[in-house]
């Protein structure tokens, strides 16, 4: 399938996503949300994709909505920002609930929806040449994208606050330190540092990637003994895939496992 605003491809069970509107900022416009979402959908049911990365082209990771669309909405704009903020939402539920890690690698300035983007990554890199703002309010506008999920979770209540507020712009090394990313390389490695993890991925045990995820969504909101008997839910769960009983096998024969992602 052909894509006009993002670039895709799967090479050794790794998909890549590049945002492809170098000279918009790759900002978010109707087209990208829907072919966002549509390639959600092939990676969360696509059984030989193992990993996901999420990157830009150009100098800039993404910088958000297309504004210069939203203000020639006219008096649609309420019902045409609902469109496109429930299809982003739709493909980012997708890549949050596939068994599939997301390793989104932010090459440059990540504004508002690309902000929220980075977020919602599983693993996160970023170049030393990124820099991370929420933007939302400069505009006059409240956060989507998942940034009021998971923002707070990363850095804290307060610190959430602030970034939403005041749109202070965080340095890649002040967003490693606040928990916003999980490692920051030079710029010119950091398509091959986020390949080399998401390989990492692609070679692990992928239902148990998935059943990690769905769980830690909800260790925030839902009480112990509902998350005790999520945990032991999914982990007896394990035990019908491929890659449990085979783990344990070569565990106890002091071999390493060939994890089959099923």
């Amino acid at each position: 399938m052909e894509y006009e605003t993002i670039d895709f491809e799967v090479t050794d069970s790794v998909a890549t996503i590049t945002l492809n509107r170098p000279d918009n900022a790759n900002t978010l416009n109707k087209k990208m949300v829907e072919e966002l979402f549509a390639v959600s959908i092939k990676c969360s049911t696509n059984k030989s994709i193992r990993s996901v990365i999420l990157t830009g082209r150009g100098k800039l990771f993404c910088g958000g909505a297309d504004l210069a669309v939203l203000s020639e909405m006219d008096g649609h704009g309420e019902a045409q920002i609902l469109e496109l903020a429930t299809i982003l939402h739709a493909a980012i539920t997708r890549f949050s609930q596939m068994d599939a890690p997301l390793v989104v690698a932010v090459n440059g300035a990540a504004g508002g929806g690309g902000f929220s983007l980075a977020l919602a990554g599983d693993y996160v890199i970023a170049s030393d040449k990124a820099k991370f703002v929420s933007a939302y309010t400069a505009s006059a506008l409240t956060p989507d994208g998942s940034s009021t999920y998971f923002l707070a979770k990363h850095v804290g209540l307060l610190r959430a606050k602030e970034l939403a507020m005041t749109n202070r712009v965080l340095s890649p090394d002040e967003a490693l330190d606040w928990g916003l990313v999980n490692k920051v390389v030079p710029a010119d490695e950091l398509a091959s540092k986020a390949r080399k993890m998401a390989g990492v991925f692609a070679t692990g045990p992928t239902k148990a990637f998935g059943g990690l995820k769905r769980l830690l969504q909800t260790a925030f909101s839902d009480t112990m003994e509902t998350q005790l008997d999520k945990e032991s839910v999914s982990v007896a769960a394990m035990m019908r895939t491929h890659d449990t009983p085979h783990a344990i096998a070569s565990f106890l024969n002091k071999e390493k496992p060939n994890f089959k992602g099923e």
